[in-house]
């Protein structure tokens, strides 16, 4: 009973609440056949992600998660799939050769992602605590956005314009698509 309780903590809670969330919806979403239905479980999960890092008291990246993630990246995808043709149609069905495939590589990634947590030998250390500590709003800021080594304003500008681009080559493919049903 004492062990039950020392985890029965509200952050312990709160966390398994979010990673059943996380979990669920995720599996939600590679399985499904509808693919709006697919980028809405998305939406879950990266909420979800979001109150994890609220529950870190990492309040800036969680704000930059709701709005760059779950707002900007899921209302693309769903922008990109609206305009696709036959959105109430399911998708095609996977052969068994390829489901295999898959369940062996993410089968692969699990126990990959398990020895690298338990062989790495997490400890719970001052310095760590240290560290996060001296690391302000200003830095983040400057790391964000700084050109130098290290900072990430060149791969940040590099992705939005990639978004940009499969934007316009989503409105392109739909308009080509339309022009070819009215023929």
């Amino acid at each position: 009973m004492e062990f039950l309780t020392a985890y029965l903590t509200a952050n312990n809670i709160i966390f398994f609440i979010l990673a059943a969330i996380i979990l669920v919806f995720g599996f939600l979403s590679v399985t499904t056949t509808k693919i709006l239905r697919a980028a809405t479980y998305l939406f879950f999960v990266l909420f979800a992600i979001a109150g994890l890092y609220l529950l870190l008291t990492y309040e800036f990246i969680a704000a930059v998660q709701l709005s760059v993630y779950a707002g900007g990246i899921v209302v693309l995808l769903v922008f990109a799939i609206l305009l696709v043709k036959n959105l109430g149609e399911e998708t095609e069905k996977v052969s068994c050769q390829k489901k295999l495939v898959s369940a062996i590589a993410a089968i692969s990634g699990v126990v990959i992602s398990l020895v690298t947590l338990f062989g790495f030998g997490f400890q719970n250390n001052e310095s760590a605590d240290e560290l996060t500590a001296n690391v302000n709003m200003e830095t983040i800021g400057h790391t964000l956005m700084g050109v130098e080594k290290y900072q990430y304003l060149l791969p940040f500008e590099a992705a939005s314009v990639f978004l940009l681009a499969c934007i316009i080559g989503s409105v392109v493919v739909a308009t080509n698509l339309k022009k070819e049903d009215k023929k």
